[in-house]
C-alpha cells in the first residue's frame, strides 16, 4: 500500500499542479522572488506527503547548524533517491540540487526543478561539469544555497561510501559560503534494499557544524575535500547505532 500511495500521489501531484505551473510561471515574469518562494514551499509541501506516505521516520540532529540568514553548499552521502526528498522537505531557505542530466528528461518533474534552480550535470562531459561548478557558485552568490552529493551518484555498490569528488568543493571556496556535511543513515532501506516496494523505515540525518573554507588554515584548506568527507563519515559511523 505505501508503494501504491507514493506512486499515485507523485503522479497526481505533477499532473494536477500544472496551473499552478503555469501560475508561476507568470508569477515569475514579475516577481522572481515571490515565484521563489512559493515553489520550495509547494515542494516541501508534496515532499512531506510523501515522506508521511512512505511511513519513514526521521531523527534530526543539529539543525541548529544550518544558518537560515545565508546561502550554503549542502553535502552528503548518497544511498537513495528519497534522500533528496528528505533533505529538501527541512531547508530553510531556497536551496537548488545538482542533479544527473537524465533528471533532465522526466516530464513536469524538471520543471519544477528548474522553477527551483537546480542544475544538470552530465557526468561524462568535463567541460560541461565546469560550467554547473560555475553557475552553482553564481546562484550562490545571488543567495541561493546549494546541494551535491560528492560520490558523484546513488552508492550501490555495497560499501558505505564512495570516493568524495573535490571539485564540487569550489562552489564554496569562490563564493564564501559554509560547507554543510550532512550524513544520512539508513536512507537505502526506504526504498532500494527492497525495489520495488517501499517500506516503513527510521532513519538518521545530522548536520554538522558549518565549515568556513575562508576561515581554515592554509594547510588545512588544502585537505578540505578531505575533511569535509572525514567529517560526514565519522558522522554516519557514529550514527549508525542509533537506527532502530
Amino acid at each position: 500500500m505505501r508503494t501504491i500511495s507514493v506512486v499515485l500521489f507523485v503522479v497526481l501531484f505533477l499532473i494536477l499542479s500544472i496551473p499552478i505551473m503555469l501560475a508561476e510561471w507568470i508569477i515569475g515574469k514579475f516577481n522572481q522572488d515571490l515565484r521563489d518562494k512559493s515553489s520550495l514551499r509547494i515542494v516541501q509541501w508534496a515532499f512531506r506527503c510523501v515522506l508521511f506516505l512512505s511511513g519513514t521516520e526521521i531523527t534530526v540532529i543539529g539543525e541548529e547548524n544550518v544558518p537560515k540568514n545565508e546561502p550554503v553548499l549542502y553535502i552528503g552521502n548518497h544511498r537513495s533517491y528519497f534522500d533528496v526528498v528528505i533533505t529538501y522537505a527541512r531547508v530553510p531557505r531556497l536551496c537548488g540540487y545538482i542533479s544527473k542530466k537524465e533528471i533532465d528528461r522526466i516530464p513536469l518533474l524538471h520543471i519544477w526543478m528548474r522553477y527551483l534552480h537546480c542544475l544538470f550535470l552530465d557526468r561524462d562531459n568535463i567541460r560541461e561539469g565546469l560550467t554547473v561548478i560555475l553557475n552553482a557558485i553564481n546562484k550562490v552568490k545571488t543567495g541561493i544555497s546549494i546541494c551535491i552529493f560528492p560520490e558523484g551518484t546513488r552508492n550501490t555498490s555495497g560499501e558505505d561510501f564512495l570516493p568524495f569528488r573535490s571539485g564540487s568543493l569550489k562552489i564554496a571556496e569562490k563564493s564564501g559560503c559554509a560547507i554543510i556535511p550532512m550524513a544520512l543513515n539508513h536512507t537505502e532501506d526506504i526504498f532500494e534494499a527492497h525495489v520495488p516496494w517501499i517500506h516503513k523505515t527510521h532513519i538518521i540525518l545530522e548536520y554538522c557544524k558549518p565549515v568556513y573554507p575562508k576561515d581554515l588554515p592554509k594547510e588545512e584548506r588544502k585537505r578540505l575535500s578531505e575533511i569535509v568527507e572525514k567529517t560526514v563519515k565519522d558522522t554516519y559511523y557514529k550514527n549508525q547505532k542509533l537506527i532502530k
